[in-house]
């Protein structure tokens, strides 16, 4: 099964800036905020109300996947693991 992990193939159409943006401003403009698409897509900058909620929707796709599995969770190194 291929991802569509935000982090992977899809990183080339946004920043880390953006999605650091993208990620903040989801925070700030919950469900219950009126024009929320319209103003995320103004905080990440360059991008339409479309690919704001299409970026979204391959999040939750990417966070489903996770939660049931069917994505390993990386395995990071630890700080000690790093200084060998």
């Amino acid at each position: 099964m291929e991802s569509e992990l935000v982090s992977s193939s899809d990183s080339r159409t946004w920043t880390t800036e953006q999605n650091k943006l993208f990620e903040n401003a989801l925070a700030v403009h919950d469900r219950e905020t009126p024009n929320r698409w319209q103003d995320i897509a103004k905080a990440v900058g360059g991008t339409s109300v479309n690919e704001v909620k299409r970026w979204y929707e391959i999040l939750q796709r990417d966070i489903e996947l996770i939660e049931s599995d069917k994505i390993p969770i990386p395995k990071y190194r630890t700080s000690s693991e790093s200084k060998l």
